[in-house]
């Protein structure tokens, strides 16, 4: 019972939890989602584009954008920030006068996200049956039309679940920009659980934080699979009104 107390008093002392949540509500959640957003947002139309880049007939296209996806996705999340953050804030900083870490956190995430994206764009496109490009060529289309208007929304369409699932790993992902030290304004989730475990010595900010981002994540996973459920099943048919009861209800004509 000791023991179970004294891990009850680390991981759940409501004092300290409550000391925290105001921060977490002001700051850390905001931040945390502005985050995950604008990167999911960068990351989707780079995403776009790597695939686009990817299913080419040009082969250096092809190869970049091989090349590209190979890297970003072979390299841990926390390397690729402390390269990004770390490597080129400071010539950023200079350029641009910008001192916060903050837009190359962004940058970070958006580079990371699209190519884990693209994949799972290319991968929705190339599974669009071929004869749907060859009808619209048939009528009249240009290639580029023909996966504008016609391929490329279908594959999408396939692939909104996994998207959705890729911004799950996104909210998680944005809690490794707390390594290219942000100012407190900029502080997510994570690093705010973090100060105020050091400022404790007790692990119960860190919980704080675990509990926010399931607030996040959990509705989403359910929002992912009530798409899957929709794409799979299609929209729930409208039932026609039943003409004998409407006839009924009107009363006989003699």
């Amino acid at each position: 019972m000791d023991y179970l107390n004294q891990l009850a008093e680390t991981f759940l002392n409501w004092k300290v939890i409550g000391e925290v949540l105001p921060s977490m509500f002001a700051v850390g959640l905001p931040n945390t989602i502005v985050l995950a957003a604008i990167s999911g947002v960068i990351g989707t139309l780079l995403g776009m584009v790597l695939a686009l880049m990817g299913i080419s007939r040009n082969p250096v296209a092809r190869w970049a954008a091989r090349v590209y996806t190979d890297v970003f996705r072979g390299l841990p999340a926390v390397l690729t920030i402390l390269v990004i953050g770390l490597g080129f804030g400071p010539i950023v900083r200079e350029l641009t006068g910008i001192s916060s870490p903050y837009p190359m956190g962004i940058a970070a995430l958006s580079l990371m996200s699209a190519a884990y994206i693209g994949e799972i764009f290319r991968s929705g496109i190339q599974s669009v049956d071929k004869g749907q490009l060859e009808a619209t060529r048939a009528l009249g289309f240009g290639y580029g039309a023909s996966m504008r208007l016609v391929v490329v929304p279908q594959g999408v369409r396939r692939v909104l679940p996994a998207l959705v699932n890729q911004f799950i790993a996104l909210i998680k992902e944005s809690s490794l920009v707390f390594t290219l030290g942000l100012m407190s304004s900029e502080r997510e989730l994570f690093q705010i659980g973090q100060d105020a475990a050091a400022r404790s010595g007790n692990l119960s900010g860190y919980v704080a934080a675990a509990i926010f981002y399931l607030a996040l994540t959990i509705p989403l996973t359910h929002f992912v699979n009530w798409i899957d459920r929709r794409l799979r099943s299609g929209r729930p048919e409208k039932k026609e009104p039943d003409e004998v009861a409407a006839v009924v209800g009107k009363g006989a004509h003699v």
